[in-house]
């Protein structure tokens, strides 16, 4: 039993376990819509888009997490700015952001001679080195993600599996679809001095792709993915501590894992029902986060 509290009577080690919370429940409410919508490339493209802003605010001595909020503001309007070219695909648009603002943000950091260690931390995160102040930060982005999904669920709902339905219903596609990068955006400029960018997806895809093949409804898959994402954080905490691994890394990791195995286990359950109605094994589903939704949730 000492193996599992030891870790977190260090005070750091607590505050990192909210942290992780916090940042799971937020990633919850936007992953949701990430995995539903196909949008993974989207948001591993403006996790590294905030590069500029960060290296700005860390040259000039400033606040990294406002570089990463004008960055994140930066990266949303083009994609929906470009998302309205009629020649022009979206995977085309993102693609162009998405190698632009990295380019700007490393020949930034270039110009510098001493900020590998700040760079390091905005590609890893450090999860161990969160601050009371940062728990509020996180604290008041969770209520404003909570906000803007009740507001935007039907519109979000509509959007994920029938734009046209949308347009039709007056609920305003387009105004949804940049309102939703904006909660995407807010996710990922929360979570990325936690875990870092080049790890942000682990929490902001696993938990909810793991949650999808088992919640009835999307409510039921956010929920679900913020249990998921809270336990890759303590079990990601715990190995980091007893085998001195990166704690972010670990988390991520840990994540990924239980995507994995969730996915399995759906596997096996199918292939059983299957076996017990008498009927062949299904094939094996795409996936979801790939090509856009391929398992819909029944939403009461």
């Amino acid at each position: 039993m000492e193996w599992l509290t030891a870790p977190f009577e260090a005070a750091f080690v607590q505050r990192a376990l909210w942290a992780g919370i916090l940042v799971s429940a937020i990633c919850a409410l936007a992953g949701t819509w990430v995995v539903l919508r196909g949008m993974a490339f989207l948001g591993d493209a403006m996790s590294h888009g905030l590069l500029p802003g960060v290296a700005v605010a860390a040259l000039l001595g400033g606040n990294p997490m406002l570089g990463a909020v004008v960055s994140a503001a930066v990266m949303t309007a083009g994609v929906t700015a470009l998302g309205r070219t009629p020649r022009l695909s979206q995977d085309t648009g993102i693609g162009l952001l998405f190698v632009g603002m990295l380019s700007l943000g490393v020949i930034i950091v270039s110009r510098s001679q001493s900020f590998a260690v700040d760079l390091t931390g905005f590609l890893f995160g450090d999860v161990l080195a969160v601050r009371e102040s940062d728990l509020i930060v996180l604290g008041v982005a969770l209520l404003l993600a909570l906000a803007v999904s009740t507001l935007g669920h039907r519109a979000f709902l509509a959007l994920a599996f029938d734009d046209r339905k949308a347009r039709t219903l007056g609920l305003r596609p387009r105004l949804a679809h940049a309102v939703l990068l904006g909660l995407l955006a807010l996710a990922i400029v929360a979570s990325f001095h936690i875990v870092g960018t080049l790890l942000v997806l682990g929490l902001l895809i696993a938990p909810p792709a793991a949650a999808l093949p088992w919640a009835r409804g999307v409510s039921g898959v956010m929920a679900l993915a913020a249990v998921l994402g809270a336990t890759a954080t303590l079990g990601g905490l715990l190995l980091s501590w007893h085998l001195r691994t990166a704690a972010g890394a670990s988390v991520s990791a840990l994540a990924v894992s239980l995507f994995f195995l969730s996915h399995l286990a759906a596997g096996f359950r199918h292939r059983r029902r299957a076996r017990r109605a008498g009927l062949p094994a299904p094939a094996p589903a795409a996936d979801s986060t790939a090509s856009g939704p391929t398992t819909r949730p029944n939403e009461a």
